[in-house]
């Protein structure tokens, strides 16, 4: 069932049936399909991937799903922010032509047995920390694929590790979207713009913002010419320990693909 409307022309679409009416609709016509999955709680930064989205293709549709397969048993499922009218009402401002809200039943049909891992990068990094964690992301990401069909796909740098973890599935397993990354949008203190954002407290926020202080560091070093991991490291350490109330897991040096 397709549900609502606004003035600036955004479909909200629930059922799974209404979604592929929709998208083979727009294949009839022979217009582009750009899609952005998240998880709502919507901030500039989602509105930024949408504009990429209309900026690379005819049309974009933005699915809004919190995905209890990449929490672990300690983490914030059922705290996550969960603002939905205020997140459609932002998608109208950048005119996204569609947004798909499915439930845990469609996503996770009783009997769901199936699930993706990348066997080399899921317990690295952001990994090791989060067990299974990514594996949730990869299987709820290529079902989506399979639901919207979208030509490309538009994710946030702010998540590199997850950024490139989507792109190498797409890839190994054939699948004909293009996977997108759009550089981090931050906010002025530096903070990258994130949902979780607002957990943190007045007190925390400047000691988070410390993140991107040192890596501030560790780029400057690096555009000077020095490629030395360890003073790398360094340069990094040094801002982080200027606080004393910030407490990172892990800190390392690693060379992108491109």
């Amino acid at each position: 069932m397709a549900v609502g409307g606004d003035s600036a022309g955004l479909q909200t679409v629930i059922a799974l049936d209404e979604l592929r009416t929709m998208r083979e609709r727009f294949r009839r016509a022979g217009e582009s399909v750009a899609f952005v999955p998240t998880m709502g709680a919507l901030h500039d930064g989602h509105l930024r991937l949408v504009l990429e989205g209309k900026r690379l293709a005819d049309r974009v549709i933005v699915s809004i799903f919190v995905n209890p397969l990449q929490f672990g048993p300690t983490e914030d499922f059922s705290r996550y922010p969960r603002t939905m009218k205020a997140d459609i009402e932002k998608l109208a401002t950048v005119h996204a032509d569609a947004v798909f809200l499915p439930n845990t039943s469609t996503m996770y049909p009783e009997g769901h047995q199936t699930v993706i891992r990348n066997k080399l990068l899921d317990g690295e990094l952001c990994g090791a920390f989060r067990p299974g964690h990514f594996e949730g992301v990869l299987t709820v990401v290529m079902k989506l694929f399979n639901m919207v069909q979208p030509d490309i796909a538009v994710f946030g740098k702010k998540d590199y590790q997850q950024w490139r973890l989507i792109e190498t599935m797409a890839r190994d397993l054939n699948h004909a979207v293009r996977v997108v990354g759009v550089p981090t949008i931050r906010e002025q203190d530096g903070l990258a713009m994130s949902s979780r954002n607002r957990y943190l407290t007045e007190e925390q926020r400047p000691v988070a913002a410390k993140i991107h202080a040192g890596l501030t560091a560790v780029q400057k070093l690096y555009v000077s010419g020095n490629r030395d991991q360890g003073d790398l490291l360094r340069a990094w350490r040094t801002v982080a320990d200027s606080v004393a109330e910030f407490q990172g897991k892990y800190a390392e040096v690693r060379r992108q693909r491109d």
